[in-house]
């Protein structure tokens, strides 16, 4: 493991918050490199790995990293708003850096944010990129279309789809920030007033689109979100979907659940129900590459994911999931 490095004295105080499960040999990497960055405390939240996780991490002797091990596997969003609380009660830091198991800083990315500082507040999100250097589209952060008129009329009238709204490449080559709306929960960096204004992320949600829902209440508190190309992070992700079908399974039924909330949030009380009612027919008849059950199973978590999101049941468990999904 390469040396720690100690943060700068007086230096603004930077708590990483990182949520695992099941990917010891890519979080391994993750931690020794958060250790080896100037960083005050490193938090992680656990969520019940049987991959020796748990045992690695007990493993380890080092003053600035505190593990959490939670009883259940409450998913990212879950994690990420656990962590959060943690971090503020624990250590009330002013500038909370979240991200997955499989995500890290790139040597001297903390440095670089550094420098940036003092900064308006908001949030502020980094370059994110495969180990390679190709851009991480998962990670790609973008404005809003619902609150910009030039960006809905490219992205939906003028048919330029999600290009129209997510920032482009030249961005990444940039050396200054750029403002943005939302974002992923990797190399997020958020300040300690955003939390004290907007709370925490919604960690019903599970997994998917819990970072994009609490960037967007960020952004529509009046917080100026940024994208810092200087800042860069790799990310050793890997695609969910297989054809037009998520797999596992069980991932389309909270994908679809919270798309109903980024989408309520995102377009307002004007624009969402004719949004939703063009997106329905498309959802409902997902799978049609599938056969027999597994059509039937995956079609019926998609249409429990709209009667929850309807009635606003965000409290069903994930046993239950699997178990519909044919996976649990």
């Amino acid at each position: 493991m390469t040396l720690p490095q100690t943060p700068p004295a007086h230096a603004a105080r930077i708590c990483a918050i990182v949520v695992t499960f099941n990917r010891l040999e890519k979080f391994r990497r993750t931690v020794e490199r958060l250790l080896s960055e100037p960083l005050d405390q490193v938090l992680v939240i656990e969520n019940g790995s049987t991959d020796g996780t748990r045992e690695w991490l007990r493993g380890l002797s080092e003053p600035r990293l505190t593990v959490l091990e939670m009883a259940e596997n409450g998913g990212g969003a879950q994690g990420f708003e656990t962590g959060m609380r943690e971090a503020r009660n624990r250590f009330d830091p002013d500038w909370y850096l979240v991200m997955d198991d499989d995500a890290r800083p790139m040597p001297g990315a903390i440095e670089a944010f550094r420098a940036t500082l003092p900064r308006p507040e908001g949030a502020v999100l980094a370059a994110v990129t495969f180990p390679d250097g190709a851009i991480c589209e998962m990670n790609r952060p973008w404005r809003n279309p619902f609150w910009h008129v030039e960006t809905f009329v490219q992205a939906f009238l003028m048919l330029g789809g999600r290009k129209a709204f997510h920032i482009a490449d030249e961005a990444y080559r940039q050396a200054k920030p750029l403002p943005i709306d939302g974002g992923s929960f990797v190399g997020q960096f958020i300040p300690r007033a955003a939390v004290e204004r907007c709370g925490f992320p919604d960690g019903r949600m599970f997994i998917y689109g819990d970072d994009v829902h609490y960037t967007l209440r960020l952004a529509r508190a009046g917080l100026p979100n940024v994208f810092e190309p200087r800042v860069v992070f790799e990310h050793e992700c890997a695609t969910a979907m297989h054809g037009a079908v998520m797999r596992p399974f069980w991932k389309t039924y909270y994908h679809h659940r919270n798309l109903f909330l980024v989408y309520r949030l995102a377009a307002g009380p004007l624009l969402f129900w004719p949004i939703i009612a063009l997106l329905l027919p498309r959802w409902l008849t997902k799978g049609g590459a599938l056969q027999g059950e597994e059509r039937a199973a995956y079609r019926g978590l998609i249409r429990l994911a709209i009667r929850d999101a309807l009635t606003g049941n965000m409290g069903r468990r994930h046993p239950e999931i699997l178990r519909r999904a044919g996976e649990g």
